[in-house]
């Protein structure tokens, strides 16, 4: 067998695992499932992600960290803190559209067997990490335009996270894509009425 460096291997485990999870769900997600879908044996598994809790979390934190690369690559933070909404979300759902709602229903499973089998902890690492993200983004943004805003950035970013998430789960139950452009367009309205950015 060929020799593969940690950092590939944990990487081919973590694609392997988000396959699953989009393919069975969590409940489909064993240690076992995830070995044979990244063609490796169960003992190397084990020996990268000794529980499938410590595979989960590195889960939802490659998933984060994806989104805010795309994010921190689509942003032009020196615009303010408007543009950090508009084109920040408009990002998200672009994404969410052409890659398809499996990663973003993944998230959503998780958290929900989260709150019911591990008192929450994957959930409040996923909804932490999007907050901190939306809350750095926010105040980045603010801080090069020299604007400051209605309401504090960690109120902005989790009300973000919120309606999102909503409009999400509203277009999986009940796709209808110009009826979901409409109510992001007003959403986006919103948010930036409510963050009200004005110089200092």
């Amino acid at each position: 067998m060929a020799y593969i460096r940690a950092a590939d291997r944990q990487e081919q485990i973590v694609a392997a695992t988000i396959r699953v999870l989009e393919a069975g769900g969590v409940s489909g997600t064993t240690m076992r499932a995830v070995a044979a879908e990244a063609g490796m044996p169960l003992g190397t598994l084990h020996y990268t992600f000794p529980s499938r809790d410590e595979l989960l979390r590195t889960v939802i934190t490659r998933v984060v960290d994806d989104t805010s690369a795309a994010l921190r690559e689509a942003l032009d933070l020196e615009q303010g803190v408007e543009h950090a909404l508009r084109q920040g979300v408009r990002t998200f759902w672009d994404r969410l559209l052409d890659g398809g709602t499996g990663v973003q229903v993944m998230q959503y499973e998780l958290a929900m067997y989260s709150a019911r089998s591990d008192a929450g902890g994957l959930a409040r690492l996923e909804f932490a990490r999007y907050t901190d993200l939306l809350t750095e983004l926010c105040s980045e943004a603010a801080a090069f335009a020299g604007e400051e805003c209605a309401v504090p950035p960690d109120v902005l970013a989790r009300l973000v996270l919120g309606v999102v998430d909503g409009l999400v789960l509203q277009h999986i139950a009940n796709p209808d894509l110009a009826r979901s452009e409409r109510d992001l367009a007003h959403a986006l309205d919103m948010l930036v009425a409510l963050a009200a950015p004005r110089r200092r």
